[in-house]
């Protein structure tokens, strides 16, 4: 891969573990602890979705408060646990190869950011709890464009920021749809395949897939 002037990340599931925040309460979820929080993930997708198709934006944060409410009645979890899977999803933990991935990449001069559906306040959050503050030239939300992924809208955002080709910008993300949302848009995007998933029909095939980031070093 060629040419590469920038290397954008997507945040959730690609640098930082959706399941951690649940995962952290197992003991008090029990055995479910896990088809919840792929649940609660899902349900948070779609409502990203819906609320673009519907052009009724919330931000994040809202949509994911929203998506917790319906995922604790589904599973019949109890209410006085809300604040708690709320507060852990805030600090959700970075996956085990990303700090020692992403300095290696920084040595290499590239530019360095992340695009989410995240707000800025959420985004910035995680970086700091992750110890991942020197590593980023930006951070970029949809909150810029007030639209969700896989919006072209949002994949522009970095496009007017650095006044480069979409050709010369290696995308990463473990989410499909948003591998082929880039991929569309004209980016080189990566599938990050951590569990093994199958890609989905959306006019698009990855440049690369790998099972994670550490394997763009052998790539760039």
């Amino acid at each position: 891969m060629k040419n590469i002037k920038a290397i954008i990340f997507d945040a959730y599931g690609t640098l930082f573990d959706v399941n951690s925040a649940a995962e952290k309460c197992k003991e008090k979820i029990g055995d479910k602890w896990e088809g919840f929080a792929n649940y609660w993930r899902t349900t948070q997708l779609e409502y990203t979705w819906l609320r673009s198709l519907m052009k009724r934006h919330k931000d994040f944060w809202m949509i994911t408060e929203d998506s917790l409410d319906k995922s604790m009645k589904v599973f019949n979890i109890e209410t006085s646990m809300k604040n708690e899977l709320l507060d852990l999803y805030k600090v959700l933990s970075s996956y085990p190869e990303v700090r020692e991935t992403l300095e290696k990449l920084k040595e290499k001069k590239y530019k360095l950011s992340i695009l989410s559906n995240g707000t800025p306040s959420l985004l910035n959050q995680l970086v700091s709890n992750n110890n991942l503050e020197n590593i980023f030239d930006d951070i970029f939300s949809i909150e810029e464009v007030g639209v969700f992924k896989p919006d072209s809208k949002v994949y522009d955002i970095p496009i007017k920021k650095y006044k480069i080709q979409k050709d010369e910008i290696a995308f990463l993300s473990a989410n499909t749809w948003d591998v082929s949302g880039a991929g569309n848009f004209g980016y080189n995007s990566i599938w990050v395949n951590r569990n093994n998933g199958i890609f989905d029909n959306l006019d698009y095939s990855p440049k690369k897939n790998v099972k994670n980031i550490s394997q763009l070093l052998d790539i760039i």
